[in-house]
């Protein structure tokens, strides 16, 4: 099994699309790698924010759903997304944090990782992990500095009363070894350069809410559309019910439920999010399409609000 695999891409439901661009392309510094809309539902708009070239493992995604009420989370979810930046930039994030405005937490340790932790609009918990020192993919058109900018997940955190059998599904599918604990966290990691982590809290049964600010699924690397068929069939003789191979366009995808409650995706690396796109220019421009939506552009974006870039 191989152990490079990690996160992929963690997609969120959030409210206000403008308010989701401000915060993560023009205070946090992110790239906006696609601007598109929710395969499921076209009136609706699906964002996705990454690192320069639209790494798996760098992309954070929405589904914005214009007043959607704020979420609550609960048990049997993922509750925490933990952004990795390099590891010199403490000072300066904190100093950036600051001039825009968003409360933070004082630095902390976890795992042997300096962190600090603050939220978005909808009330997402976010950390960054100051651990990042691999070669960097910096975007020339960020507001962050390129020497300190987002690069991708570090890890994410999900909230179970039932480990067991997600644990088993993250070492003998998913590539993940356990690494360290701390208390009820327990942590998991592949070698991966992004994505390389994942943590389970284990708490009591406490249902959430859903609505904005929670996580609707997590992702996870798949070499190609080969390997993923092989994953699904890991994943049907587990006993659970994954769906059959769906074209997402940028990747190929199959989901299912864990038996502790979390959605789970499994995603092709590739043809990735630039496969109809110059990388080279500002994605936030443009609505792209798949192909079976192009046609409805038209009516699509007559429904979609404005994004001012």
């Amino acid at each position: 099994m191989p152990t490079h695999r990690g996160l992929h891409h963690i997609s969120v439901i959030a409210s206000d699309p403008q308010d989701n661009y401000d915060f993560y392309v023009k205070k946090l510094g992110m790239r906006m790698v696609k601007k598109t809309v929710n395969q499921d539902d076209p009136t609706k708009y699906h964002l996705f924010y990454a690192n320069a070239e639209g790494s798996p493992g760098s992309s954070l995604t929405f589904f914005p759903w214009p007043r959607a009420r704020k979420g609550t989370p609960g048990s049997g979810e993922a509750t925490e997304i933990s952004l990795t930046v390099p590891e010199n930039s403490l000072d300066y994030w904190q100093d950036r944090l600051n001039e825009q405005g968003i409360s933070h937490s004082k630095p902390f340790s976890r795992f042997g990782k300096t962190h600090i932790s603050f939220k978005d609009p909808d009330g997402l918990q976010l950390n960054l992990v100051f651990d990042y020192s691999d070669e960097l993919q910096s975007w020339d058109q960020s507001s962050v500095a390129e020497e300190h900018q987002i690069q991708g997940f570090w890890s994410t955190t999900l909230k179970l009363a039932e480990v067991e059998q997600t644990e088993k599904i993250l070492t003998s599918v998913l590539g993940f070894q356990k690494a360290d604990s701390e208390g009820n966290l327990t942590l998991y990691q592949t070698e991966s350069t992004l994505g390389h982590s994942l943590i389970i809290e284990e708490a009591d049964s406490h249902p959430g809410q859903n609505g904005a600010g929670i996580v609707h699924h997590v992702a996870f690397q798949s070499k190609d559309k080969e390997d993923l068929s092989q994953m699904r069939f890991e994943i049907i003789r587990r006993g659970l019910q994954p769906t059959e191979i769906i074209d997402r366009h940028f990747f190929k995808s199959v989901y299912y439920r864990t038996p502790g409650g979390v959605l789970f995706e499994m995603a092709t690396n590739g043809p990735g999010y630039f496969v109809n796109a110059d990388p080279s220019e500002d994605q936030a421009e443009l609505l792209e399409l798949t192909p079976w939506h192009e046609p409805k552009r038209e009516q699509i974006e007559a429904a979609l609000p404005p994004i001012k870039t």
